[in-house]
C-alpha cells in the first residue's frame, strides 16, 4: 500500500481577476476552492493514474472537513487525524501573475503526533510512504526523520520538502528526495541554476544518505541520480497554465510506474509527463495527458564530462 503524509494540508483557494487593485474592494472572476497540501495532491494524482493510497495527515475544524469530503467524493481513501483549530487556506492569486498567501497552521500535539506514529507502526515490508510538504510550527522540523527511522524494514520512504526537514531527512535514508532547483540550492547556501548545478548539489544529497535523488529545473527539464547513473529529462512541448500541484504530480507519477516496473528510468520518465500534464492543464493531469506527453520526453545519461551520451 502507498501511504502519503500531509503534515501541514490546506483549503486551497484560487482566486482569478483580470485586474487587481489594491486598497479598494476587488470582485472575482473565478474561483476555485480545492482540498490541498503537497501529500494530498500525491494522492489525488495517484488516483488519476490508477492507483489507491491512503491519506494520512492532520485536520481540524470546517475546513479539515471540508478537504476529508473532497478526498472521500473523488474516490480516495483517508485516515487523517482529527486536531484542535482549523486546518489553514492558502490564498493563491491570479492576476497575471501568480501571489500566494497561505495561512496559519493548527497546533499540533504529541497525542497528536503519538497517533501518527501508531498509524504508521502498521506499515509492512513493501510499502511505499510518501512524506510531502512544509511542516507546521508546532511540530520539530526533525519529524521526518523521526517517521523514517520508525519505519520496519523493507518500507520505501519518498520525501518532497525543503529547509531543515529536508536537511534533516537525506539524513535518514530516504529511497528518494525531491527537490527543486531551489529548494536544492537552499539547502546548500547556493544558487543551482544549471544543469551542472543540480549534478554537483545532487551528489551532494546522495552522499548525505538519499539513495536516489530527483532534482526539477522547471523549463530546463529534471535530473534524476541513481546508483545506476546520472539521467536528464527533457520538458514536452505546452503552455503552462497552472503550477500549483506539478512537482506533486512529478512525484505521483514516478512512483506510479515504479511500483509497477521498478524501472527508475521510466518512472522518470512519467514522473515528467505527469509533472508536465498537470502544469499544462487547469487542473491535474489525466492519465491520457500523461500518456500522451510521455512520448515526447527523451531520458538520456548524463556524462560528467557536461555533455549528454547518446
Amino acid at each position: 500500500m502507498i501511504y502519503t503524509i500531509t503534515l501541514n494540508p490546506s483549503v486551497d483557494y484560487i482566486v482569478q481577476l483580470d485586474n487587481l487593485k489594491t486598497g479598494l474592494v476587488n470582485t472575482v472572476d473565478a474561483e476555485t476552492k480545492m482540498a490541498g497540501g503537497k501529500g494530498v495532491n500525491v494522492s489525488r494524482v495517484l488516483n488519476r493514474l490508477g492507483h489507491q493510497s491512503i491519506a494520512l495527515g492532520f485536520v481540524g475544524g470546517f475546513t479539515g472537513q471540508f478537504i476529508e469530503k473532497s478526498l472521500i467524493d473523488e474516490g480516495l481513501t483517508t485516515k487523517f487525524i482529527h486536531v484542535e483549530g482549523d486546518t489553514r487556506i492558502n490564498i493563491k492569486l491570479k492576476n497575471g501573475e501568480e501571489t500566494e498567501i497561505n495561512g496559519l497552521s493548527p497546533t499540533i500535539s504529541e497525542e497528536n503526533v503519538d497517533k501518527l506514529f501508531e498509524q504508521l507502526s502498521q506499515t509492512v515490508p513493501g510499502d511505499v510512504v510518501v512524506l510531502a510538504g512544509s511542516v507546521p510550527k508546532s511540530i520539530n522540523h526533525s519529524i521526518y526523520s523521526r517517521i523514517l527511522n520508525s519505519l520496519p524494514q523493507g518500507v520505501q520512504a519518498i520525501v518532497d520538502t525543503k529547509g531543515k526537514a529536508l536537511e534533516e531527512t537525506v539524513k535518514a535514508k530516504p529511497f528518494l528526495v525531491k527537490p527543486n532547483h531551489h529548494e536544492l540550492g537552499d539547502l546548500f547556501g547556493v544558487k543551482v541554476t544549471t544543469v551542472e548545478d543540480a549534478v554537483t548539489y545532487g551528489k551532494k544529497v546522495q552522499a548525505l544518505g538519499a539513495e536516489n535523488v530527483i532534482v526539477s529545473m522547471a523549463g530546463d527539464g529534471a535530473v534524476i541520480l541513481t546508483k545506476e547513473g546520472i539521467f536528464l529529462g527533457n520538458v514536452p512541448v505546452g503552455h503552462v497554465k497552472n503550477s500549483v500541484g506539478a512537482g506533486d504530480s512529478v512525484v505521483a507519477g514516478f512512483l506510479s510506474t515504479y511500483i509497477e516496473t521498478g524501472n527508475l528510468k521510466e518512472a522518470f520518465q512519467l514522473g515528467i509527463a505527469a509533472g508536465s500534464a498537470s502544469a499544462f492543464s487547469t487542473g491535474f493531469c489525466t492519465e491520457e495527458e500523461v500518456q500522451s506527453l510521455r512520448k515526447q520526453i527523451a531520458v538520456k545519461p548524463y556524462d560528467d564530462g557536461g555533455g549528454q551520451e547518446e
